[in-house]
């Protein structure tokens, strides 16, 4: 009898990206972490191909002008902006966890602000970076 009364044990299984997106509502500091993760995997993934482009840029003043005129496409202004929200992201985040690892800013309550710090400062900096590239200012 006490066989029928068991409740059958709940199941626990490995999420997947999709249902993080979804299903479940993360707290901003979660999704600023994930995002940190993100930006870096970006950056490491193109950091041979922006090293490459840096120093061919340096070669000579005709390298830097093919450079500049291949920069004049918007799909590579998208790309360079994409590259500079990952590193501006990222930068702040990092600062974030540094701060964090000192024991200061551990609370949940600090948690929430210096998360919301972060994307806000990133936000604005990448904001302004876009200007300066579509040539607002």
């Amino acid at each position: 009898m006490s066989e029928a009364v068991r409740k059958p044990r709940p199941e626990f299984r490995n999420i997947g990206i999709g249902q993080i997106l979804t299903a479940y509502r993360l707290p901003l500091a979660g999704r600023v972490s994930i995002l940190h993760r993100l930006s870096g995997a970006l950056l490491f993934v193109f950091l041979p191909f922006l090293l490459y482009l840096f120093e061919r840029s340096l070669t000579s003043t005709v390298t830097f002008g093919v450079f500049k005129a291949v920069l004049a496409n918007l799909v590579v202004k998208v790309v360079v902006l994409v590259l500079t929200w990952a590193f501006l992201l990222h930068f702040c985040a990092g600062l974030r966890y540094l701060l964090m690892d000192t024991h200061r800013a551990v609370s949940k309550e600090d948690g929430k602000r210096t998360a919301a710090i972060v994307a806000i400062v990133s936000s604005l900096l990448t904001l302004a970076f876009a200007l300066k590239l579509f040539g607002a200012f």
